[in-house]
């Protein structure tokens, strides 16, 4: 099954709460909570504060995904607030092996995040180190941006290499997610979606628009 995770970035900040009960209602499979830092990404987001008042409402998946320099400063913190997976961006770290163990020993997931610019071979020496590979299909740092499709090639390209080193790894999609797009990066490979305008916005109710994402990959 195609995990569906809910970026509480297109939320609205006001009733944040509601919002994602909301979502978990409506049958998403996590969240992410989008961290930047205003310098390795141009805005300004959440910190482990919000990740500690969203533990308590979700019962399901809690990630950070972190676009920020030097993450391995901050792990400590979103682990102790409650996350159950931590994502560093490979182009912030010079050193990904050691922060990706570092995570692991923390006992949580480890994901690493790639850029539409980067070629995916960077990662080829820490594919046995991760536990989700995090393909932007956007240049992180806004939500609501235009979906990249020459970034397609990239999942079709990990997905081969996953399965010829039959490693259980799973392939997240960020940027651009909505019922005509997921079901390109889904034929591509993906098996996670991350979803945050098309989700949270005021043409339909949010179970409205995870019920129409999650039937567009349902019959893949």
């Amino acid at each position: 099954m195609v995990l569906i995770k809910a970026s509480i970035l297109a939320a609205d900040y006001t009733r944040l709460g509601e919002q994602v009960r909301e979502a978990q209602a409506a049958g998403v499979d996590g969240f992410q909570v989008d961290v930047m830092d205003g310098s390795f990404v141009p805005n300004i987001t959440f910190g482990p504060g919000v990740m500690r008042a969203l533990r308590p409402l979700v019962n399901v998946a809690l990630e950070a995904d972190l676009m920020i320099v030097a993450p391995e400063r901050h792990l400590a913190a979103f682990v102790e607030a409650g996350a159950d997976r931590l994502i560093v961006h490979q182009e912030a770290c010079p050193h990904i092996h050691r922060v990706l163990r570092s995570i692991r020993d923390m006992g949580v997931e480890a994901g690493v995040a790639i850029s539409p610019g980067t070629p995916i071979g960077v990662l080829e020496e820490v594919l046995d180190l991760v536990d989700l590979i995090q393909v932007m299909t956007v240049s992180p740092g806004f939500g609501g941006q235009t979906f990249l499709h020459g970034q397609l090639g990239k999942i079709r390209r990990l997905r081969q290499w996953l399965d010829e080193r039959r490693l259980d790894v799973c392939i997240g999609v960020d940027g651009g997610i909505n019922p005509s797009t997921a079901s390109l990066v889904v034929s591509a490979g993906a098996t996670a979606l991350v979803a945050g305008s098309s989700l949270y916005n005021e043409k339909a109710s949010v179970a409205q628009n995870v019920a129409a994402l999650r039937s567009s990959v349902t019959k893949l």
